[in-house]
């Protein structure tokens, strides 16, 4: 489908996160896919990698990326690229959520420590 409309796309919910699915897979993208990311603050950050880069613009709020273990303010405007295989993690600061579009292309995959490499339902 090309074009798709936000009401209908599906929003995954996770304890102090929501991921709306806007291009993946399941409505018609073939290389990559695109989601909202909205993270509140208080929440601790879950540490990841991913099988591929990711890219995060952020639209809304203020947080901290820490990636590989060093943190990186981020703020409206900020973009953030993750390397493929790099430790990192994303939390919201301050009183209000972090809103973010998030890129990573098809196939890519989250590592969470301990577990098996998994794609993301809001990315499938």
């Amino acid at each position: 489908m090309p074009v798709t409309t936000r009401p209908l796309a599906p929003t995954h919910q996770l304890p102090g996160a929501s991921f709306t699915s806007l291009a993946t897979p399941t409505s018609g993208s073939t290389d990559t896919a695109v989601w909202e990311v909205r993270l509140s603050p208080g929440h601790p950050a879950q540490p990841h990698q991913l099988t591929r880069e990711e890219v995060f613009v952020v639209h809304e709020g203020r947080g901290t990326a820490s990636l590989d273990g060093v943190p990186h303010p981020l703020a409206p405007g900020s973009v953030l690229v993750v390397p493929a295989r790099t430790p990192f993690s994303i939390s919201a600061d301050g009183d209000a959520d972090l809103v973010a579009t998030c890129v990573l292309p098809v196939g890519g995959q989250a590592v969470i420590e301990g577990q098996d490499a998994f794609t993301p339902p809001w990315a499938s």
